[in-house]
């Protein structure tokens, strides 16, 4: 008797995330791609992934104007999405991987990662900042118009969003989609789109998956992301990969032995990710040989009914709360009541995923592993 009820929930639930994402809700076509880069361009460029700190060339912060986000986010598919329950245990899981960049740097694109994956037929989600689009608008028009990948918005330049006012948080959110949208007309007047007319209409006209920075959310951000109309994405497999001391091999442990049907895994590519390209031939060959697929998250979510939680966390609830007070150290001016004011009736629900430049990495692997 209860069954039919949970069949006609998933029904629902795939239905509304089409309505959210539209036609699709990957990224562009082969065809297009060829036409408009030739292989040569696509490819890894030694020393690409390395960040160039100190360089302010992209500081300035998107002017939003008249911008105008998507419609809401239906109520059932708010809050943080961790995993996807799939009827019959399908195998399918979902990559991703954050390109994020602070101010005062540019952060780096680790092409060999995007190189094996394309190689390998392997989809993937990636979640840009909006200032790493600005400094590398070539490379995020090849993602846009792969139709392996689906992009998403990781804020614009990867801020702490528990620990900023409502006006830093809304420009956060929404100066990616902008830059995004603003990216997509650009291709869409480029001379090597001028045949084909609707050239773009497989490419959504906003991103509609974000992940917090740090993996760190509140009442008030959760809903402004979702008001913006993304879903909000946080992940149940985390590899470590920021930690330079986490090796190739324990990376892939990780994704082998701790995925499991419907599962979302963390990565880096913007050369944080210290050792994740040499841990991607060892990882998604053994997880093909268990037999998994590889899918958007947009896609993993159509697939069946998203765990959803109100917290945002790593491992288990409050489980990286210390990050939002050497944040707060790194940044003073976000002021000294900012951390109590986003912390106050959600001492559960924070995570820190990715320490990166403003944390100094721990000495052993074992003690950052769980907090990428």
């Amino acid at each position: 008797m209860t069954r039919a009820p949970q069949c006609f929930r998933r029904f629902q639930i795939a239905g509304a995330l089409l309505l959210l994402t539209g036609s699709s809700a990957i990224a562009g076509n082969a065809a297009l791609q060829s036409a408009c880069f030739p292989p040569s361009a696509l490819s890894a460029v030694a020393g690409e992934e390395a960040a160039q700190k100190g360089n302010r060339s992209f500081d300035r912060p998107e002017k939003l104007g008249d911008f105008k986000p998507a419609a809401g986010v239906a109520p059932e598919l708010r809050g943080a999405i961790r995993r996807v329950d799939i009827p019959g245990g399908q195998k399918a899981v979902a990559l991703t991987f954050d390109l994020c960049e602070q101010r005062g740097e540019i952060a780096g694109y680790e092409g060999r990662i995007i190189d094996y994956l394309r190689q390998q037929g392997v989809k993937a989600t990636f979640f840009t900042g909006g200032k790493w689009m600005v400094s590398h608008q070539t490379r995020i028009q090849q993602l846009m118009l792969d139709p392996l990948f689906e992009i998403g918005n990781h804020t614009e330049t990867h801020q702490n969003l528990r620990l900023v006012t409502p006006a830093i948080a809304r420009q956060q959110i929404l100066a990616p989609q902008k830059t995004y949208e603003d990216t997509r007309a650009r291709l869409a007047a480029n001379q090597c789109l001028s045949t084909s007319p609707s050239a773009l209409e497989s490419i959504p006209q906003q991103p509609r998956v974000f992940r917090f920075p740090y993996g760190a959310c509140n009442d008030a951000t959760m809903k402004d992301v979702n008001d913006a109309g993304m879903l909000a994405i946080q992940w149940d497999v985390a590899t470590g990969d920021p930690d330079p001391h986490v090796s190739a091999a324990a990376i892939a442990n990780a994704m082998v032995h701790q995925t499991k049907p419907g599962s979302i895994i963390v990565n880096h590519a913007n050369g944080r990710g210290w050792h994740t390209a040499e841990a991607l031939p060892i990882a998604i060959p053994q997880l093909k040989a268990k037999g998994y697929t590889f899918v958007t998250v947009s896609e993993l979510i159509a697939m069946g009914k998203p765990v959803i939680t109100r917290e945002c966390y790593d491992r288990k609830p409050g489980d990286t709360n210390r990050y939002d007070f050497l944040s707060a150290l790194h940044h003073p001016l976000n002021g000294a009541g900012a951390a109590d004011k986003a912390t106050k009736g959600w001492s559960a629900a924070t995570t820190v995923k990715k320490p990166q430049a403003r944390v100094k990495p721990a000495t052993t692997a074992k003690a950052t592993r769980g907090s990428n």
